[in-house]
């Protein structure tokens, strides 16, 4: 008689091929239903606990029947099958999953459970849940996932001489003294409260403190954390957490590890820590996990409502500080839940996109290769790869959805006119949508001058144009008489008709919601879709978070560019910079000088562009024409300002960040940007970007304050260090956060409660890999192990699945 580790290994063999294989050996699955059933029939004729045997009754359940299923639903129960090989050789249980526990009826109370408004919850009321709100706390569920920022450790208590400097301590003790003191460097005061205990004294500083001055007095016992700093020789400490404390006995502040969330105004620390813990107690078994059992134990992910347990109140037993820098099992089991979601809907529009139909596009027509001709440049190996890549994605029935990241000056725009060609030569149209209506009249006159040869017809469309030109422009687009509408958010409003669109671009696509995205692509039958970003983010995350999009990356400058030179001056270097201005005007060139607010304002004390457009041709340089261009001008009024600068009857072009994107004057050498510090960095980024055109050496000008913040400094420094797009944009995510950078209640995504894009990477890939292959093996999500999936999938998402397939 074979033994169970025999028997295992004889089951495991030929499942594991299959899977390996795709299923291209079909005269083994046709064999592999009579061999589990014989195998599975001798294992329980073994001597088996209670446990093993229900794990091989399992397997003869996955494949009763297996001859008659499908392809896909073979392919699930031969991965489900193997998880349960994995769960008998090594013993290991998977967390309590859904499709095995929990019938349909119950799922749907508990979610029921989980969507209570927090108002009705025990100890909140109106006036309380007006404030949770504040912080993103409307319900059960957000409160469950509301986690504790941080966590004090009050099991034992140091007395005050013995806290150490350098180290983050809990300090316990009674207030002393108290009250606000002022000091020459600082005039509105600093508050001080000293607090002792039998073995000394420390002194804790608030710098702003108006918000909870009058919450204390002598005599009270508080409780304060944070780490311990020394100022002539006397221990004291900066900004602490602190609690009034009353009662010592208190189970739920004391003798134990204490969560500590984040406060708002009116919500203090003792009251959210109660109305966490009845939340926790009473609903925490609500939240149960979706993700298949098999997926549960290859990635050894916890129970769901047992993380959540764990992080609102850790046991003695935990690695504190594990949990505190998000690397606990715990936090892992919430991070890649949410991961999965995120992904698991991508897939899915991946998938869909690659069975929808659409235009197969004839690739051999002549004009595009007439125009790659006639350019006064050659295409870099990198333009020419893009081009290649999208040629590939036009000539297959279905559409195409590609993002191309390309540094500033990468070549984007010959690319996209490229792949316009080819549409337009198939008796499609196409259009362009830009941010800006400059952008959108440099791309518009680019096409025509580029295009003229070729009997392209070609128009612009923007909010500013007359209604008697509007209409005519509509008509000839909805009558198939135009080939490319270049244009602004007006080519999305419902009084755009086109005749017949194969191809939507969409320039600098950060700029725009992803709703406008798609309602680009509603103008066609499944157009092809071509977005453009100049601000990277990098390769990893474009790979995950547009997961559902194929992505192209411009990572050659085209030659003869020369870098850009870029430093940092201060206010009392402005004559210097302002002449290194003049002699690159002396030299015939033209500069541009960028300010953060287009007037005055009396509630921020920055210069305005305005003002200093006059101060500049009356007292800086009276020498030079100076312009002034920004947003609040019209459309011709702009249009004027910029083709002045162009024909260079402009010197100098004082504006604000409306020339941020696109503007193209070979002959501008030096960018001057006045309050650097203000400007986020890829916006600084993209400013240096408009210079550095031409054949001549370029300088972008930093112009800062001296106070401004750390994030600022490393702003400032990372410009000085390199141009390149991709390095900033690493650096830019870093310092802004995934949340900040990319936009995600913009981009239609689901919003983190935990997960951190940049901190889970690698949790974020296996989520992404294992949500993948469930869509490859079963894209409609019809499995029984699956069944939940879809309810949480269209919980996670909001409806929104629709508008990711468009980035």
């Amino acid at each position: 008689m074979r033994e169970l580790g025999d028997i295992i290994a004889a089951l495991y063999k030929p499942l594991d091929y299959v899977s390996k294989n795709s299923f291209a050996n079909l005269e083994i699955v046709k064999g592999l239903e009579t061999h589990v059933m014989n195998l599975a029939s001798q294992a329980l004729s073994l001597p088996l606990d209670s446990e093993k045997v229900s794990f091989v009754q399992e397997l003869a359940r996955n494949f009763t029947g297996f001859d008659s299923l499908d392809v896909s639903s073979k392919k699930i129960r031969v991965m489900d099958s193997l998880r349960v090989l994995e769960r008998i050789k090594d013993n290991n249980e998977c967390p309590p999953s859904l499709e095995k526990k929990v019938p349909m009826i119950e799922f749907f109370k508990k979610r029921k459970e989980l969507s209570t408004p927090i108002q009705f919850m025990k100890g909140v009321g109106p006036k309380l849940a007006s404030i949770l709100k504040k912080k993103g706390i409307n319900t059960v569920e957000d409160a469950l996932y509301f986690l504790p920022r941080k966590y004090e450790d009050r099991r034992s208590i140091k007395p005050i001489s013995e806290l150490q400097v350098g180290k983050t301590e809990t300090v316990l003790g009674e207030i002393r003294d108290l009250g606000a003191v002022s000091y020459k460097k600082n005039r509105r005061g600093i508050f001080e409260m000293i607090v002792g205990d039998e073995s000394g004294t420390i002194t804790a500083k608030w710098f702003v403190y108006s918000h909870f001055k009058n919450r204390f007095k002598k005599g009270q016992k508080v409780i304060l954390s944070v780490e311990i700093k020394v100022y002539r020789f006397q221990k004291e400490i900066h900004h602490p957490d602190i609690e009034v404390i009353k009662d010592m006995s208190d189970s739920l502040n004391f003798n134990r590890i204490v969560p500590v969330y984040s406060e708002a105004e009116g919500l203090y620390q003792k009251t959210l820590r109660k109305i966490m813990k009845n939340i926790v107690d009473r609903y925490s078994d609500s939240i149960q996990s979706a993700i298949p059992s098999y997926i549960c134990l290859r990635q050894n992910l916890t129970e769901l409502s047992e993380a959540i347990r764990e992080l609102h109140s850790p046991e003695h037993g935990h690695n504190l500080s594990d949990i505190v820098s998000g690397r606990s099992p715990a936090y892992r089991t919430i991070i890649f839940d949410e991961f999965f979601f995120l992904e698991l809907g991508l897939a899915l529009k991946k998938k869909g996109v690659t069975v929808e139909k659409g235009i197969a596009f004839d690739i051999t027509g002549e004009n595009r290769d007439r125009l790659i001709k006639s350019l006064p440049f050659s295409l870099t190996k990198a333009q020419k790869r893009v081009v290649a890549e999208i040629k590939e994605d036009m000539r297959r029935p279905y559409p195409m959805n590609r993002l191309i990241q390309g540094d500033v000056g990468s070549g984007k725009t010959i690319v996209a006119l490229i792949s316009a060609l080819i549409a337009v030569e198939n008796g499609y149209q196409v259009s362009i949508m830009a941010p800006t209506e400059i952008l959108a009249e440099q791309h518009f006159s680019n096409i025509q001058h580029l295009t003229k040869e070729f009997g392209v017809k070609a128009v612009l469309l923007t909010s500013s144009i007359k209604k008697t030109q509007k209409d005519r422009v509509l008509s000839a687009i909805k009558e198939g008489n135009i080939d490319i509408t270049v244009g602004t958010h007006a080519i999305i409003q419902e009084s755009v008709e086109f005749n017949k669109l194969g191809l939507g671009i969409i320039d600098e696509q950060h700029r725009f919601g992803v709703i406008q995205r798609a309602m680009l692509k509603r103008k066609g039958q499944n157009p092809d879709i071509l977005v453009m970003t100049a601000t990277p983010i990098p390769r990893t995350l474009a790979l995950t978070v547009y997961g559902d999009l194929d992505v192209s990356i411009l990572d050659e400058m085209p030659p003869g560019r020369k870098p850009v030179v870029t430093k940092l001056y201060h206010e009392r270097d402005r004559e210097k910079v302002c002449e290194i201005v003049r002699k690159e005007t002396e030299k015939g060139r033209q500069a541009y000088v960028v300010y953060p607010l287009v007037e005055e304002s009396e509630k921020l004390d920055l210069k305005d562009a305005t003002q200093m457009a006059e101060r500049f041709q009356r007292d800086v340089f009276p020498e030079r024409k100076i312009g002034l261009l920004h947003g609040r001008m019209s459309y011709e009024e702009k249009d004027n300002v910029m083709l002045a600068f162009k024909e260079k009857t402009i010197d100098i072009l004082v504006s604000t960040t409306v020339i941020e994107v696109g503007i193209d004057i070979p002959n501008a050498s030096v960018m001057l940007i006045e309050h650097a510090e203000r400007f986020g960095l890829s916006q600084l980024h993209q400013l240096r970007g408009r210079v550095g055109r031409g054949e001549e050496a370029s300088l972008c000008l930093l112009l800062a304050q001296y106070s401004k913040s750390d994030d600022a400094r490393r702003r400032l420094r990372i410009m000085e260090s390199t141009a390149d797009g991709f390095k900033i944009s690493e650096e830019d995510l870093a310092i802004r956060g995934p949340g900040d950078f990319m936009g995600t209640r913009q981009s239609g995504l689901p919003d983190f409660r935990v997960a951190n894009i940049v901190r889970d990477i690698k949790v974020l890939q296996e989520a992404r890999k294992e949500a993948f292959e469930v869509v490859e093996i079963d894209p409609n999500l019809t499995d029984p192990s699956h069944r939940y999936l879809k309810e949480i999938l269209k919980e996670r998402w909001k409806g929104r699945l629709e508008l990711a397939g468009v980035g």
